[in-house]
Formats: C-alpha cells, sequence, structure tokens
C-alpha cells in the first residue's frame, strides 16, 4: 500500500510535533556547520531538532519520487459567496512528474473566478512596495505566466501569476527562472496585508 498524500502530510506533522517536544534527537548537528563559532554561539539542541526534521522531511521527499505520490493539495477560496477550489504544490512536500500539469490545468479556473469577482475593482501590484496596474498590464503578466493561485480576505482578492519550479518559485533568489506576481483587487487602497 502507498501512502497518499493526505497521509504523507499527517505523518510530517506528527513528525515535527514530536521533533519540537524532545521526542528526536539528532547527535551530529554540530558537525554540520562549518562554523566552529557559531556552533558555539547557537543552542544546538535545537539545531539538532531542526536537522532531525529536515532528514525525516527528506526521507519523504525521497518515498514521494519513488512511489510518485503527488505534493498537490487542494485549497478553497471564498469570496464574496462564491467559492472556488484550486490546487497548489503543498509546503513541506515536493513536486513529482505531473503535479505541474494539474497547476497549469488549473490555470483558466482560478483566473474566470478572479475576472469574475474583480469587476469594478482596482489593481496593485506588490513587489518591494505596491503600486498600481492597469489591467492590460495585468493582461500581459497573465499570459507571461504558467499557473495561478488564488486567495482572499474579506475585501479583497489577491493572485499570484506564477512560473518555473512549482518548489521555488516563492523565493526571491529564484528568479528569473521561477517566480511569482502577486497583485491584489481592492475597491479603493489594499489594506495592510502583507502577501
Amino acid at each position: 500500500m502507498t501512502y497518499t498524500t493526505q497521509e504523507l502530510i499527517t505523518i510530517l506533522d506528527q513528525e515535527l510535533r514530536a521533533t519540537w517536544q524532545g521526542k528526536r534527537v539528532l547527535l551530529s548537528s554540530a558537525e554540520r556547520l562549518d562554523n566552529v563559532v557559531v556552533a558555539k554561539a547557537i543552542d544546538m539542541q535545537k539545531v539538532g531538532k531542526v536537522f532531525a526534521y529536515q532528514d525525516f522531511r527528506q526521507q519523504i521527499h525521497e518515498y514521494q519520487r519513488s512511489h510518485n505520490v503527488s505534493g498537490i493539495i487542494w485549497r478553497e477560496c471564498r469570496f464574496q459567496n462564491h467559492s472556488l477550489h484550486y490546487p497548489e504544490l503543498h509546503n513541506q512536500l515536493i513536486p513529482v512528474e505531473g503535479d505541474k500539469e494539474i497547476l497549469i490545468n488549473a490555470k483558466a479556473a482560478v483566473l474566470a473566478f478572479w475576472e469574475e469577482r474583480t469587476r469594478g475593482m482596482e489593481f496593485w501590484l506588490t513587489a518591494h512596495h505596491r503600486r498600481p496596474i492597469s489591467a492590460d498590464s495585468l493582461f500581459e503578466l497573465i499570459a507571461e505566466t504558467e499557473w495561478a493561485e488564488i486567495d482572499a480576505a474579506q475585501t479583497e482578492l489577491f493572485l499570484g501569476l506564477c512560473w518555473g519550479n512549482p518548489q521555488e518559485y516563492q523565493y526571491h533568489w529564484a528568479k528569473p527562472n521561477s517566480g511569482c506576481h502577486r497583485i491584489i483587487a481592492a475597491m479603493n487602497e489594499p489594506s495592510a496585508i502583507k502577501i
């Protein structure tokens, strides 16, 4: 029997709890730090917990690869009494063959939900700071990206226009090969929520 995506998430959650409760010990954590001064300055017991969990998570990733267990979960976005189920990569799992295609295939549904729910709203592109963006500029960004993700607050809708490696797209260091443009739709100025 192969574990499912949800079972792997549950296993990772249980392991993380056990690690932080001190039930997992990694005795070689000091050897993993290249800097002796840093190793003496920080709490090696806490560092050992981090390495213990990382090692376990790496084993889960190997299991995913060898058994082709998807890292995709399905989220629900609710906004203005409407909802959309869409895929995203779970933050503790890796994508396997076919996962990126699942994300790409959901792009049209995410964008249709966005377009329908944001009529009459203004758009802002978030990067280092927020700046207004025209519908034409937004359309150009949409055309350049591979998949989309969406989230909502009470009065604002957030769109992610993503490309590249689904495991790396959220990191600034991955650009330009992978990345994500973040867009806020709001009736007036967007709130102080960081996305």
